[in-house]
C-alpha cells in the first residue's frame, strides 16, 4: 500500500540516487527525484513534498544555499546528505535551517528511521489544534511556546515552527529562567541530537532563537550574553491552563 508522504531526493550522483529512490519507493513512498537544486525547485514549486533528502555538493547552487532559500518559506523538513564528517558544513548546515544530517557512506535504513520521525514532526505540526486548545503552554513576554505542537506563537496569532535544536535550547532556557548558563550546561540540553554538538552549535542556536523572538542581537533583550561565560534567559515564563 502506498502511503501519502512525498520525498524529493536531491542527489548528482546517479547511482546513490537510484539507489535511495528504490529502497524508498520499495517502503511505498512517493519519490520524487532530481540531481541539481534548479530541478528541485521546479518539482518544490509543482508538489506538496513533505520531506527533502538533499546532498550538501551539488552542481551549480550547493545544497546549503538551497537549504536557506526553502527556510525562508517553508517548514519542509530538511535532512542534508554529507560526504564527510566536516563540523563546519554541519554547523552552516544548521545556521541555514536544516533538520538533520547523514553522512556517506549510509545505512538507508537509517535514512528511513529518521525520515519517518521528521515527516511525523512536521506534520504534528501542520495538523495540532489552535493554541486556546493546547494543553500544555508556557508564555513569556509578547510570546507563546506550545509544547505539543514545539512552536511559537507571537502576540498576532502566528505560529514559527522550532527545529529540535531550537526547542531543546529554548526549554532549557524557560526551565533556568534568570540564570547564568554555560556553553556546557547548554550543551548538555541538546546532546541525544545524532551529530556532535559544539560550542558554536551553541552560538549558532541562540542566534537563530533571537532572530524568531525579534531579539536584536546588538542590544538582545531577552537572551544576553554573558561574555566569557554563556548565556541568562531574563523572561520569567508562566504555565497557562
Amino acid at each position: 500500500m502506498t502511503t501519502d508522504i512525498k520525498i524529493l531526493i536531491v542527489e548528482d550522483e546517479e547511482l546513490t540516487r537510484e539507489c535511495l529512490v528504490n529502497y524508498f519507493t520499495a517502503e511505498n513512498y512517493r519519490v520524487f527525484e532530481a540531481g541539481s537544486a534548479e530541478l528541485a525547485e521546479k518539482i518544490l514549486a509543482e508538489n506538496n513534498i513533505d520531506l527533502i533528502l538533499l546532498d550538501i555538493r551539488l552542481p551549480g547552487k550547493d545544497g546549503l544555499t538551497l537549504t536557506r532559500e526553502i527556510r525562508v518559506k517553508s517548514e519542509i523538513g530538511i535532512i542534508l546528505v554529507t560526504s564527510k564528517q566536516d563540523e563546519i558544513e554541519r554547523i552552516i548546515g544548521l545556521e541555514c535551517g536544516a533538520d538533520d544530517f547523514i553522512t556517506k557512506p549510509f545505512n538507508p535504513r537509517e535514512i528511513l528511521a529518521r525520515a519517518k520521525n521528521l515527516v511525523r514532526r512536521v506534520r504534528s505540526i501542520a495538523a495540532a489544534p489552535q493554541v486556546a486548545s493546547a494543553p500544555n503552554i508556557k508564555q513569556f513576554d509578547a510570546w507563546t511556546l506550545d509544547l505539543d505542537r514545539r512552536v511559537l506563537i507571537n502576540a498576532d496569532g502566528e505560529a514559527l515552527s522550532l527545529t529540535d535544536g531550537e526547542y531543546q535550547l529554548l526549554c532549557a532556557f524557560i526551565n533556568n529562567s534568570g540564570r547564568t548558563l554555560t556553553r556546557d550546561q547548554l550543551l548538555d540540553q541538546i546532546k541525544n541530537r545524532e551529530w556532535v554538538p559544539s560550542d558554536r552549535t551553541v552560538d549558532v542556536l541562540v542566534g537563530r532563537l533571537r532572530k524568531k523572538l525579534q531579539d536584536n542581537p546588538a542590544d538582545p533583550k531577552m537572551i544576553l550574553t554573558v561574555h566569557g561565560v554563556g548565556y541568562i534567559f531574563t523572561p520569567k515564563a508562566i504555565d497557562l491552563p
